[in-house]
Protein backbone atom coordinates (compact mmCIF):
# COMPACT_ATOMS: atom_id res chain seq x y z
CA UNK A 1 0.00 0.00 0.00
CA UNK A 2 1.25 3.48 -0.83
CA UNK A 3 1.17 6.30 1.69
CA UNK A 4 0.52 9.44 -0.36
CA UNK A 5 -0.27 13.13 -0.09
CA UNK A 6 -3.41 13.77 -2.11
CA UNK A 7 -5.87 16.57 -2.71
CA UNK A 8 -9.18 15.87 -0.95
CA UNK A 9 -11.09 16.74 -4.12
CA UNK A 10 -9.59 13.76 -5.98
CA UNK A 11 -10.83 10.19 -5.75
CA UNK A 12 -9.32 7.97 -3.08
CA UNK A 13 -7.52 5.85 -5.67
CA UNK A 14 -7.02 8.73 -8.08
CA UNK A 15 -4.25 11.19 -8.69
CA UNK A 16 -1.93 12.05 -5.80
CA UNK A 17 0.65 14.77 -5.22
CA UNK A 18 3.52 12.82 -3.66
CA UNK A 19 4.28 9.34 -2.38
CA UNK A 20 5.68 9.64 1.17
CA UNK A 21 6.03 5.95 1.97
CA UNK A 22 4.65 2.45 1.69
CA UNK A 23 3.31 -0.38 3.84
CA UNK A 24 3.70 -4.07 2.98
CA UNK A 25 1.83 -6.21 5.54
CA UNK A 26 3.07 -9.51 4.06
CA UNK A 27 6.79 -8.66 4.03
CA UNK A 28 9.05 -11.46 5.19
CA UNK A 29 12.73 -11.87 5.81
CA UNK A 30 14.88 -8.90 4.85
CA UNK A 31 12.02 -7.04 3.15
CA UNK A 32 10.90 -3.81 4.76
CA UNK A 33 7.27 -3.79 5.81
CA UNK A 34 6.95 -0.06 6.54
CA UNK A 35 8.84 2.91 5.13
CA UNK A 36 7.78 6.51 5.84
CA UNK A 37 9.65 9.66 4.80
CA UNK A 38 9.04 11.62 8.01
CA UNK A 39 10.54 14.87 6.65
CA UNK A 40 8.07 15.02 3.76
CA UNK A 41 5.22 13.85 5.99
CA UNK A 42 5.84 16.69 8.45
CA UNK A 43 6.08 19.15 5.52
CA UNK A 44 2.63 18.14 4.28
CA UNK A 45 1.17 18.24 7.80
CA UNK A 46 2.50 21.79 8.23
CA UNK A 47 0.74 22.70 4.98
CA UNK A 48 -2.63 21.40 6.18
CA UNK A 49 -2.59 17.70 5.36
CA UNK A 50 -4.59 15.46 7.68
CA UNK A 51 -3.63 11.86 8.37
CA UNK A 52 -6.18 9.11 8.10
CA UNK A 53 -6.56 7.03 11.28
CA UNK A 54 -4.74 4.09 9.67
CA UNK A 55 -1.81 6.20 8.48
CA UNK A 56 -1.57 7.85 11.91
CA UNK A 57 -1.30 4.40 13.47
CA UNK A 58 1.38 3.36 10.96
CA UNK A 59 3.39 6.56 11.51
CA UNK A 60 3.28 5.96 15.26
CA UNK A 61 4.45 2.40 14.67
CA UNK A 62 7.30 3.63 12.43
CA UNK A 63 8.45 6.16 15.02
CA UNK A 64 8.64 3.44 17.68
CA UNK A 65 10.76 1.28 15.38
CA UNK A 66 13.17 4.14 14.61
Amino acid sequence: YNIVAADSRNRRDGRFIERVGFYNPVASGAEKSLVVNTERLSFWQQNGAQLSPTVARLVKQASKAA
